[in-house]
C-alpha cells in the first residue's frame, strides 16, 4: 500500500524538504537504519545469490515467466565491453542516485542486466533451475497481477560455479543506466579518497539469460503537439510509401496490426490524429542514407528509431528531437492518440525494438536513439537490497 510506513518508495524516492536541498537523502538513510533496527529489513547471515522469478497470472498457470539471479556484480567501465549500456545518461539523475547511495550506504534496488546464454548454457542456468524447483523464501502477488518468487543460493560450491560461469559473459543493461553510472562514480570517489578495494567495487543487479527468458520490450510512441496529421503526412510523403489505415475512433487495433505487418519488412510508423491514421513505410534508401550521421554504424542506421529520429523528425519535419518538442508515451497507443488529439498534433505509433537490434548497437559501443527501448518486467523494488555500510 502506498500509505504503508514501510513502503520502499520512502527510500528510493524520498520527498524533498523545501529550502533544504539534499535533506531528503538524509531522511532516507534514517528510515533505512530504523527499518534495520526494527527488523523490517533483515540482513542474511551468509553470503548469497538470489533466484528471482516474475510470472503472469497469480491464480492460473502463468503464460510467461522471467527468471534470473540477483547479486552483486563487479563494476567495469563501459569501454571494457563487458557491461554494455545502450542509452545515454543525464548528469542530474546520476547525481541524485549517487547522493542517495552515499547517504544510505546501500544499493536500494537492482539494475536489470541481460546476457545471452544460448551458445553456451552453463552452471548458472543449471543451478538457477535446480534452485527454483525448491520451496521459495518469498511467494507473493502484486496488484499488477504479477507473481514474485525468491530463493536463496548459499552453497559455496554453487556460488563459485556461478561466478566462474558468468565471469566470461557479456551483459547488456536493460534498465538502470543512471544507477550503473552512479555505481561507477561512487567507486571512483572511494578510490580517489584512498579507500582501495571494497564493496563499492560492486553493484546490485538482476541478471537474466535472455535466451532462456526472452525479455518483453514495449513500444515507445511519440506525440508532436501542434503538427497536424495531414501536414505531417504531406511532409513525410516524399520519403515514404503512404497509405490510409482504418480510422482511429474504434479501429486502432487494425491500424496497429497494419503497423506490425509493415514493420516486418523494415522501418514503419502510423501517424494518427484528428480521427485519421496513415501508415508510412518503405523509406527511400537514398534519403535514409542522406539523413544519417556519418559516424554511425550500419546497424545503428538501420534502426527504425534512427529513421524516425534522423529522417522523419529532424529532416522531413524540421524539428529538434528533444523533450520540449517531442513527447514520449510508453506502450499505450490509445493514450498517445488521445494526447495528440488534445494537443492538435500527431501521434507517431512505433513498433518495439528487438533485443538483437539493441545488442548489435550496444556491442559497438553505441547508444540507441533516445527513448527507444523499454524492457519489462523490471525487478520489483524492495525484495532485495544491498547494504555496504562499514562499522
Amino acid at each position: 500500500m502506498a500509505a504503508d510506513p514501510h513502503n520502499v518508495v520512502r527510500l528510493i524516492l524520498p520527498r524533498p524538504v523545501p529550502g533544504r536541498p539534499g535533506e531528503e537523502y538524509h531522511h532516507a538513510a534514517q528510515s533505512l537504519r530504523q527499518w534495520q533496527d526494527e527488523h523490517i529489513l533483515v540482513t542474511d547471515p551468509a553470503p548469497a545469490l538470489y533466484v528471482y522469478e516474475q510470472g503472469s497470472g497469480c491464480d492460473d498457470t502463468p503464460e510467461w515467466v522471467q527468471r534470473g539471479l540477483i547479486g552483486a556484480i563487479r563494476l567495469v567501465p563501459p569501454e571494457a565491453g563487458i557491461v554494455l549500456p545502450h542509452e545515454d545518461v543525464s548528469a542530474g539523475p546520476v547525481a541524485g542516485r549517487l547522493a542517495l547511495m552515499e547517504a544510505t550506504q546501500a544499493n536500494l534496488e537492482p539494475i536489470f542486466l541481460l546476457y545471452d546464454g544460448h551458445a553456451e548454457p552453463g552452471a548458472a542456468a543449471r543451478i538457477v533451475a535446480e534452485t527454483a524447483a525448491g520451496e521459495p523464501l518469498i511467494d507473493t502477488c502484486t496488484p499488477d497481477g504479477l507473481r514474485h518468487r525468491l530463493w536463496a543460493i548459499t552453497d559455496s560450491d554453487d556460488l563459485t560455479a556461478i561466478a566462474s560461469d558468468l565471469r566470461q559473459r557479456q551483459a547488456l543493461i536493460a534498465d538502470g543506466h543512471h544507477r550503473y553510472a552512479a555505481y561507477l562514480q561512487l567507486q571512483t570517489r572511494r578510490h580517489e579518497a584512498g579507500y582501495g578495494a571494497g564493496p563499492w567495487d560492486y553493484g546490485l543487479a538482476l541478471l537474466v539469460d535472455s535466451a532462456s527468458y526472452p525479455p518483453q520490450i514495449g513500444a515507445i510512441h511519440r506525440v508532436i503537439p501542434g503538427l497536424d496529421v495531414q501536414h505531417a503526412v504531406k511532409l513525410a510523403a516524399p520519403a515514404f510509401t503512404v497509405r490510409r489505415v482504418p480510422g482511429i475512433a474504434n479501429e486502432l487495433p487494425a491500424a496497429l496490426s497494419a503497423l506490425e505487418e509493415a514493420s516486418a519488412e523494415g522501418p514503419a510508423f502510423v501517424l494518427a490524429g484528428d480521427e485519421q491514421a496513415y501508415l508510412i513505410s518503405h523509406p527511400d534508401p537514398d534519403q535514409v542514407a542522406a539523413a544519417m550521421p556519418a559516424d554511425r554504424s550500419a546497424p545503428w542506421k538501420a534502426l527504425p528509431a534512427a529513421v524516425l529520429q534522423e529522417l522523419l523528425i529532424t529532416r522531413l519535419w524540421d524539428l529538434t528531437d528533444d523533450e520540449s518538442t517531442v513527447r514520449v508515451v510508453h506502450h499505450d497507443a490509445e493514450a498517445a492518440v488521445r494526447s495528440a488529439q488534445a494537443a492538435g498534433g500527431t501521434a507517431v505509433l512505433c513498433s518495439p525494438m528487438s533485443p538483437s537490434e539493441v545488442y548489435a548497437v550496444a556491442a559497438r559501443g553505441e547508444k540507441v536513439p533516445r527513448k527507444s527501448t523499454s524492457f519489462a518486467p523490471k525487478p520489483r523494488t524492495g525484495l532485495v537490497l544491498r547494504s555496504f555500510a562499514q562499522g
